[in-house]
């Protein structure tokens, strides 16, 4: 690669031209580069959403929910396929390894239920999960004036919000439905021989509009079509009804038995700090950018500010502007220290200025690649520059440092062979130094799963950086040593640093045991602090908004949960620690699209400076004392929200099994209780459902078949009378409605249904003769896993020392009583982070082999690579004791910083032993005076890089801002590992130099002494 720096000396305009081009094209790259918090990755997940009107869990389970995993569970390669079935829907959820072509497996899926003898009302879709399919926005909106903000929003606003390019759906919540009630006199119904099933059909008849075919003329084709049309109210009324039943009974007109009348109903409230609102949730694209997406929705509403007023209760784009901003700072503080650091050890301005003009550089040609990869400015990219920052400016500080000690020696003056020839002694240096770096990050591609996805970009980021760094150091930074450096002054005598350095060298070569046995006391020493640090995936991150959930026994109406919320919600009113409550109540439950009139979900934002674990005891206990008074049966769930983002893996969960589910409730129930009892423990939560009431209509088949009544006649005259008929959408006076049939009196006891009339053949017959009619109890929701129904009881764990505290929660369940027949599997998210663990490490493996590789093919020696892989040894020190001392846990992030270390550390040893071989094979020194003069000769650009990579990193290590955290763990790391390795490897190379070398090291001493 000499070559380049020659044609860089020798077309200085050329390259300055090129690099002027880099930095408009880094620039542009940088403005198109679309910013998000988190890597935009797809799950590997696909939900299959199974909807059945008016089935119970049982029947959807049976008839929906089973059909569909028996058909897709042989699906190749699915993990886990877990169900669960509601009243009205069920959901499967199918897992896949992170490699699956989910195209092909959505085919797959789609031709399969195709096949299946589903129920006919049913219906099934199937959707995906990515980070992007979290809503970006939960907006409050309120009417201005006398505005009728419902049409303003379906009329104006939302088909506006529809053409931004990066929108996926705009849903809103809490609006008002305008319907056609038909409210049908029930006894004069019965008169008549009419049930509502037998109305709505006799209503659609009279509202056709169909092809009847073509009209063939000599010249023309006429198409027919026949229609028929209710198109007023009045009309609707007069529509004559007859008995299919009773043919002998009298038609009747619509209106003679029916009270028909335009209403408003409310399915959902959804309030804002206790004002009645509609609210908006906005989810963007895969692949769109978030903070753009929102922009462009605040503009759209701005438009409309003499029409609605809006309040903002969750906005994800804040936050990511927040990390960005952060993480932005942290870099370009790094940055000033790394300059400081090189403007202390070269104390020439002009020097520094040159060395450090790598930064910009580097990081603006990996927005290129990272704009051409479609990479997202997220925290992990963002996170990688401010980890770069330190070690793009080595490379330059090498060479930089190399041309001005040269200079300083020389006799001539500056010229291009001396630049050239400075260049050319550190280029395989640096080189093989920064091809290191780049091969340890290769392995990520290795850790399967979240992990590798998620590091991914991060790794690439660094090795975008890292390659330019290269590139500028052996083009950009000669030319400008050329011109800067045309008058300096005369090298000064060694300092005393260097002095000192040489006198330890030799006295440690003296006694190399004594330095091993002390090294290796250090290394066993920092490997007893493991225990204390706690093992995680990611650490646990505070966040400033709560989601509080509340869920009132199955069978509680919409109107009476929303009285309870009302009072929870003034209680809320009075706490000095909320900012804003955004409240829907009966909402549709995003997870699950299930809507829960039973069920009230609360974002609380939490001012600055509360703790939150704290302020959540208090509020949850508040919201339960409020809830019992009115349902003693009543749940309530505060913990912080949820954004989307990696698992943090640290929970603990434990599944049971049992085909008994009156056992297995009370076995999730006793679990549950043992976990709320572990103070190390928060968010307990059991998905094993609780209990309703269910009229069970048995027919007995003989007495039916005696008069002539079918299981689905039975059916249809219940649901007559049961539940309200939807005839569909009718154009009426020039207005769209829905309409919908009911009875003036509903059913209110189990004699009613008894006493029931089904017509037959015979005549009428009452229910109670041709079926047993009772009550019992069931679950509102069945769930399985694997094909097996399961209860799950899982919670969060307060601490970073996941591993432990899952051990001891999983062997505390197994010494409960349980029930006989429940058996039990527990784990959670330490499993997971074991095996991602258990990858990482493979992978630090994986990347010193590849290291070990370069350098073979660099030095063409086998001794060498083992020499300076030797300075790995004693990494952990000084990482373990910096994570000691931040109280920072083992995490996914600190073992990111082990494998980068890898790179970082070798660097140092390349240079010293680079300098070594230079020593023996061109000025013939002896072996130790080669160690002696590379260490004096080295001493400074490996302090200044080290210090200039350790600096750079401080202000990552030190944030305690949002966002940053999972890099906070990797900064403390490498800053440790490298301020120990550094040390050590000083010290370490020269002596395991002379051990590996040790018969030549004997002979030369014996030569020495002949000659003396």
């Amino acid at each position: 690669m000499n070559f380049l720096t020659r044609f860089s000396l020798k077309n200085a305009v050329a390259v300055f031209i090129v690099s002027f081009l880099l930095i408009l094209a880094g620039l542009y790259s940088f403005s198109k580069l679309k910013i998000d918090l988190l890597p935009n990755i797809e799950f590997p997940q696909l939900s299959i959403e199974a909807t059945y009107p008016g089935a119970s869990p049982d029947d959807v389970n049976e008839s929906v929910t089973s059909k569909i995993e028996d058909q897709v569970k042989g699906i190749e390669g699915a993990k886990s396929v877990q169900s669960v079935s509601y009243e009205n829907v069920g959901i499967i959820n199918l897992e896949f390894p992170f490699n699956t072509d989910l195209d092909k497996v959505e085919q797959q899926i789609n031709s399969s239920i195709k096949e299946l003898d589903l129920p006919e009302s049913s219906n099934v879709d199937v959707n995906r999960f990515s980070f992007g399919s979290f809503p970006i926005f939960n907006i409050s909106l309120f009417a201005k004036d006398d505005a009728n903000l419902e049409k303003v929003l379906n009329d104006e606003v939302i088909p506006e919000l529809n053409k931004i390019q990066g929108i996926n759906s705009v849903s809103v919540g809490g609006v008002k439905e305008d319907l056609l009630q038909i409210t049908v006199d029930k006894e004069k119904a019965a008169q008549a021989g009419l049930t509502l099933d037998g109305m709505k059909e006799q209503i659609n008849q009279k509202a056709v509009s169909f092809p009847a075919g073509t009209l063939n003329g000599k010249e023309l084709q006429i198409p027919v079509r026949v229609e028929e049309k209710v198109a007023t109210i009045d009309a609707l009324k007069k529509i004559q009804l007859k008995s299919t039943m009773n043919p002998e009974a009298k038609p009747v007109k619509l209106g003679d038995i029916a009270k028909v009348e335009a209403v408003t109903e409310q399915g959902e409230y959804t309030r804002y700090d206790g004002k009645d609102a509609l609210s908006m949730a906005i989810t963007k694209k895969q692949d769109a950018n978030t903070v753009e997406v929102a922009s462009e929705t605040m503009k759209i509403l701005k438009k409309y500010d003499d029409q609605l007023d809006y309040a903002i209760g969750f906005d994800s784009a804040d936050g990511i502007e927040k990390s960005v901003e952060t993480l932005v700072r942290e870099g370009l503080l790094g940055a000033l220290f790394a300059s400081l650091a090189v403007l202390i050890f070269l104390r020439n301005f002009r020097a520094t200025i040159i060395a450090i003009i790598s930064i910009p550089l580097s990081l603006l040609v990996s927005a290129i690649f990272l704009n051409q990869l479609d990479i997202s400015l997220n925290i992990m990219t963002l996170g990688g520059m401010a980890v770069a920052v330190g070690r793009v400016v080595d490379d330059s500080i090498v060479v930089i440092e190399n041309i001005f000690r040269r200079v300083r020696r020389s006799e001539e003056g500056m010229s291009n062979e001396l630049v050239e020839s400075s260049t050319k002694e550190i280029l395989k240096a640096i080189t093989s130094s920064t091809i290191t770096t780049v091969v340890v990050f290769l392995p990520i591609g290795f850790v399967g799963g979240i992990t590798g996805e998620f590091f991914l970009p991060f790794a690439l980021t660094v090795v975008f950086s890292l390659l330019a760094s290269l590139l500028v150091a052996i083009t950009i930074v000669p030319i400008l040593a050329k011109f800067a450096f045309k008058k300096v002054p005369p090298e000064e005598k060694e300092g005393k640093l260097q002095r000192g350095y040489a006198k330890a060298i030799a006295w440690s070569l003296n006694h190399k045991i004594k330095i091993l046995i002390l090294s290796f006391i250090l290394l066993f020493s920092s490997f007893a602090l493991v225990p204390s640090l706690g093992f995680t995936f990611i650490p646990n991150e505070e966040q400033k908004m709560l989601q509080a959930n509340v869920q009132l026994p199955a069978s509680t109406s919409l109107e009476k949960t929303n009285d309870v919320s009302l009072k929870i919600e003034k209680m809320f009113a009075d706490q000095n620690e909320i900012s804003d409550v955004t409240t829907e109540v009966g909402s549709r439950d995003f997870s699950t699209g299930v809507k829960r009139p039973n069920q009230v979900g609360y974002f609380l934002n939490v001012k600055e400076g509360v703790n939150v674990d704290t302020f959540i005891d208090k509020v949850q206990k508040k919201m339960e004392s409020i809830t019992k008074e009115e349902s003693p049966k009543a749940t309530v769930n505060v913990q912080e929200a949820s954004t989307g983002g990696p698992p943090t893996n640290n929970n603990v969960t434990v599944d049971l099994y049992s085909s008994n589910l009156n056992d297995l409730q009370k076995a999730a129930k006793q679990v549950e209780n043992h976990l709320n009892k572990d103070k190390r423990l928060k968010y307990v939560t059991n998905n094993f459902s609780d209990k309703q009431k269910q009229l069970v209509v048995e027919v007995d088949p003989d007495k039916a078949a005696e008069y002539g009544v079918s299981g689905f006649q039975l059916l249809g005259t219940i649901s007559d009378q049961t539940k309200p008929v939807s005839v569909g959408d009718l154009k009426l006076d020039n207005t769209k409605r829905a309409v919908q049939l009911s009875y003036d009196k509903d059913l209110s006891s189990v004699k009613e249904i008894k006493d029931l009339q089904v017509f037959t053949e015979r005549g009428p017959v009452l229910v109670k003769d041709i079926a047993d009619v009772r009550t019992i109890d069931t679950f509102t929701s069945i769930q399985k896993l694997d094909g097996k129904v399961f209860a799950r009881v899982e919670a969060d764990i307060k601490g970073d020392d996941v591993q432990a505290v899952t051990k001891d929660v999983v062997d505390g369940v197994k010494k409960l009583d349980l029930p006989k027949d429940v058996s039990l599997d527990g784990g959670g998210g330490s499993d997971e982070t074991v095996e991602v663990f258990q990858s990482l490490g493979l992978a630090i493996l994986t990347a010193i082999g590849l290291v070990y590789l370069t350098m073979l093919v660099t030095f063409g020696k086998a001794r060498i690579p083992f020499i300076i892989l030797s300075s790995l040894i004693f990494v952990p020190i000084g990482s373990l004791v910096g994570l000691v001392l931040a109280k920072e846990p083992l995490s996914v992030s600190v073992m990111i910083g082990f494998l980068m270390l890898i790179g970082i550390v070798t660097t140092n040893a390349i240079v010293l032993v680079d300098r070594i071989t230079q020593n023996r094979e061109q000025k013939g020194m002896t072996i130790r005076q080669s160690l002696i003069e590379a260490g004096k000769t080295r001493l400074r650009p490996i302090l200044m890089t080290a210090f200039a990579t350790i600096a750079a990193l401080i202000p990552l290590a030190l944030t305690t801002s949002s966002g940053t955290l999972i890099s906070k763990g990797l900064a403390i790391t490498v800053i440790g590992g490298l301020a120990s390795s550094t040390l050590l490897t000083l010290i370490i190379i020269p002596v395991v130099y002379e051990l590996f070398f040790a018969k030549q090291v004997k002979r030369e001493k014996q030569l020495e002494k002949e000659t003396t």
